[in-house]
């Protein structure tokens, strides 16, 4: 029985996302022409063929400058920089494919709500309802003041910003027209019934929104909504508001320990599990045979950026790594500063003898090197656990999908650890399967449209 396993293309309009340094091979051409349509098109209708989900578009609104006291790393090594809007390619991409997902990080930093779901309604207009959101509330200080903050707001304050950003763009979206509103008479010249749209009149700390939304209701009305974060706050807004979560997991059984803390908090924001994915990232160097993939990784080492990969690190967990000696024994690193994966990677090693550099290099790169049936063995290993999909993360793009797409897929589909076809409708309904909108126990459904304005 073929299980029903999320897989995405992970990607971000940028020289290099994840697998830094790879944009310098020969035959990265693509990659280093990010800033056109075409190789974009080419990773759209390849991730089509191969029945991929969607393609889960990260990206950052700053600039990583914690390594080392600038920006410099990432600037030199292309590392996330330059970086364009992935929301500007949806029309096109959409326009190419016919069941492809599309997922777009946006931060409550960088757009105020009213035009953010202004937007996203439109791309779900012009998708058939096929659009996600990935919500982030922003950890690079450079991205807050790049929007006229001084700095972030601390950790979990920013998650309650996220809680107002939210609840805007829910209203909006569900509140503000009738499912019956728009009549389209062209006899009486009536496009719509002027008393089933609606004002939200939202006023709270940090916004002050009237309405009514301006396009009418999408095919979802509330796109997919996608998260990270395993913090307290993060958990939290998992259980009340995703339906994808994305775990920074190292191994199945630390998945597993997150998936059930976040299960178990689900009945308190009357969600039940189910209504809850949860996906990581998979970083694979595919060979057609073993000693193929021993050689395709020494090739990915040969080009792999260290640099970029500690700039990239260092702002993630805002601790500039330049700062340890790589020589340090890990018994002898007394800083506080250190925090999440780094710290959890410190504390998991058994010999404190071991060098700082070696354990960082170590977790700094999760790619490996197998066979499509190796891949398959990996990814069977994490279904195990109770992961529900995958963050395809390429070596590069677009062409290690395609790679991917045909000599893996096929295995995986012999395993019934990949779909065959997708589902009709939208892409809750590919997902999810059942309704468009969201369940009605979801939080967002609580706003819907009560034949009166919201006061």
């Amino acid at each position: 029985m073929t299980r029903d396993i999320i897989y995405n293309a992970f990607t971000h309009v940028t020289l290099s996302h994840q697998s830094h340094g790879q944009w310098r091979r020969p035959e990265a051409s693509d990659q280093r022409n990010f800033s056109k349509l075409e190789p974009w098109v080419r990773l759209a209708q390849t991730a089509e063929r191969g029945k991929l989900d969607a393609i889960f578009f990260a990206d950052t609104v700053g600039v990583y400058d914690t390594y080392e006291g600038s920006r410099n790393a990432s600037v030199r090594e292309g590392m996330q920089f330059p970086s364009n809007d992935p929301a500007s390619l949806i029309s096109a991409l959409g326009y190419v494919t016919e069941h492809l997902g599309f997922i777009v990080t946006s931060s409550i930093i960088q757009e105020h709500p009213f035009s953010f779901a202004r937007k996203f309604s439109t791309l779900d207009h012009l998708t058939n309802g096929r659009i996600g959101w990935n919500i982030v509330t922003s950890y690079l200080q450079n991205a807050a003041r790049n929007f006229g903050y001084s700095e972030l707001e601390r950790h979990d304050d920013r998650y309650q910003w996220a809680e107002e950003y939210t609840e805007v763009a829910y209203k909006l979206w569900e509140a503000s027209w009738e499912d019956d509103a728009v009549v389209a008479d062209t006899s009486q010249g009536r496009y719509a019934a002027p008393e089933k749209v609606h004002a939200i009149h939202h006023q709270g700390k940090r916004y002050r929104v009237e309405g009514p939304h301006l396009p009418q209701p999408s095919p979802q009305r509330t796109p997919i909504l996608a998260q990270a974060g395993t913090s307290g706050a993060g958990r939290e807004f998992a259980a009340r508001h995703a339906e994808l979560t994305f775990l920074p997991a190292f191994t199945p059984e630390s998945a597993q320990r997150d998936i059930a803390a976040i299960n178990h908090l689900l009945p308190q924001y009357g969600r039940r599990r189910g209504d809850l994915k949860f996906l990581t990232m998979i970083h694979p160097v595919i060979g057609s045979t073993e000693a193929e993939a021993r050689v395709k990784h020494e090739e990915f080492l040969h080009w792999r950026s260290e640099p970029a990969y500690l700039a990239h690190l260092s702002g993630s967990i805002g601790f500039d790594l330049s700062s340890i000696d790589p020589d340090t024994p890990l018994k002898d690193i007394k800083t506080d500063a250190i925090q999440g994966n780094i710290l959890a990677a410190i504390d998991a090693e058994p010999d404190k003898t071991a060098r700082f550099g070696d354990v960082i290099r170590r977790r700094l790169n999760k790619a490996f090197a197998g066979t499509p049936e190796r891949i398959a063995d990996e990814i069977e290993r994490w279904t195990n656990a109770g992961i529900d999909g995958f963050n395809l993360v390429p070596v590069v793009t677009p062409d290690w999908f395609a790679t991917f797409v045909d000599e893996v897929a096929p295995v995986l589909r012999q395993r019934g650890l990949m779909k065959s076809e997708y589902r009709p409708g939208t892409l809750r309904e590919k997902i999810f399967g059942g309704a468009s909108f969201l369940p009605d126990r979801h939080i967002a459904r609580s706003f819907r449209s009560t034949g009166a304005d919201l006061i």
